[in-house]
């Protein structure tokens, strides 16, 4: 398959903003691109929808079974379009186990590993540093440097000759640009529709890569890769219905495109509607869908949508089936206590109150067992992370058995009242094994 894997040492060094300059400089040149995003990460995914003009998908080696990994590659590329994953954190990080890993994924997919390195702190030291990377594996192919935040003619000169001395190809240099970073908060990149400069944004660090870089040679690398994924359908994550209502606006973003897509291939129908905007589900809808986001930073107005409430508490009433993931097991809550201390009312189907003003970070992969099967009956990995309490929890039914990546008991998580139900956990994919 043709397919790069943007890497880099550590996270920082600058990999987002790469792949989005090559995205967009890709399709500039008339060439198909499918984004990836190696890893759980929901925030990423839509920057490079924007710069890539088409989903991006999550490719996550630790979560995915190998065969989910290799469908989806194979489904996202169709027409030739060349695969383009960014990697999370280092190339060798993974999760607590120590697996999973993007280099894991490259091995995997046969891709051709680009290594991002920030040169703004170094000269003759990027050789032997890439050389490390280089060498460590033997089926990770290591085929080109992008040189990021380089100082000056003299800097980029320094590190050619150092890397030309280990026969490493340098595929673009990248100067040194404080305009070339994104705003950040509490779960990592402000979201892409938040960014009302996105575009323009996008189109600079599509400029700043193509300025010297190789993309002749990127090509070809990007066509190096051996193996070839099939697209055979494979088992998936059971839809919540057959017409599933999904929240989509900026409090409700995290969806994962890759639960969606197999949502679709086993035959559901998928609508969306925004809380936001005051918006109740398609009144045919036999399941709603409310995946995480960033509820606390809209929660006064969450809790005035009138319309948005009327709809989900007659869906509950009729039993219709209801889950929610993180922000939108929040949402399900009785309410919602933001970070200046103030509690908004939420839609009180959970009895549930999670409280941001005081903070605590929750973050891992997930293993989680359904304890009564009514929603789930498959264990299935899943991914947490947020930095809400709860503040208190009512009688309700317990959802899940969950361990950590390293199979420590983690307790019971979530809740479920009738058809409602929820817990901060963010399903990604089967693990085979039956509950």
């Amino acid at each position: 398959m043709s397919g790069l894997l943007i890497a880099a040492p550590s996270s920082g060094a600058g990999k987002t903003t790469v792949t989005l300059g090559l995205l967009r400089a890709l399709r500039r040149r008339g060439i198909a691109v499918a984004p990836g995003k190696a890893g759980p990460d929901y925030i990423d995914p839509a920057f490079h929808a924007a710069a890539g003009g088409t989903p991006c998908l999550n490719f996550d080696p630790w979560a995915m079974r190998p065969e989910l990994i290799s469908a989806n590659a194979a489904l996202h590329r169709s027409g030739d379009r060349i695969l383009v994953v960014e990697a999370m954190m280092g190339l060798f990080d993974g999760a607590a186990d120590g697996k999973g890993t993007a280099a894991d994924l490259a091995a995997q997919l046969g891709l051709s590993v680009v290594l991002v390195v920030d040169a703004s702190r170094m000269s003759h030291s990027v050789a032997p540093l890439v050389a490390g990377f280089a060498g460590f594996r033997a089926d990770v192919r290591v085929a080109g440097v992008i040189l990021n935040k380089v100082g000056s003619d003299r800097h980029e000169a320094m590190l050619r000759q150092a890397l030309e001395a280990i026969r490493m190809p340098v595929v673009a240099v990248i100067g040194a640009d404080k305009t070339l970073s994104l705003p950040e908060r509490h779960l990592g990149l402000v979201q892409a529709g938040e960014h009302t400069g996105i575009e323009s944004f996008i189109d600079h660090a599509a400029d700043a890569v193509s300025e010297e870089c190789n993309f002749e040679f990127l090509l070809r690398i990007a066509r190096q890769g051996l193996n070839r994924p099939s697209a055979a359908n494979i088992d998936r994550l059971m839809p919540l219905g057959a017409r599933v209502a999904v929240a989509r606006d900026i409090a409700f973003a995290f969806s994962y495109e890759h639960m969606l897509l197999g949502w679709r291939r086993r035959g559901a129908a998928i609508s969306f509607f925004s809380p936001l905007a005051d918006e109740a589900p398609a009144a045919d809808a036999d399941a709603i869908y409310l995946p995480g986001g960033y509820p606390e930073l809209h929660a006064g107005r969450l809790a005035e949508a009138k319309t948005f409430r009327a709809g989900l508490l007659d869906a509950a009433a009729r039993g219709i089936r209801i889950y929610g993931e993180c922000g939108g097991y929040m949402v399900l809550g009785e309410g919602l206590i933001d970070a200046g201390g103030k509690r908004h009312e939420m839609l009180g189907l959970l009895p549930v109150v999670t409280s941001y003003a005081e903070r605590k970070r929750h973050l891992g992969y997930r293993r989680v067992t359904p304890l009564d099967g009514a929603f789930f009956s498959r264990t299935m990995t899943a991914h947490e992370f947020h930095y809400s309490t709860v503040v208190s929890e009512g009688e309700g039914k317990r959802l899940f058995a969950t361990q950590d990546a390293l199979g420590t008991d983690l307790g019971a998580a979530g809740l479920r009242r009738d058809q409602v139900a929820g817990s901060y956990m963010h399903l990604i994919d089967l693990t085979g094994a039956a509950a």
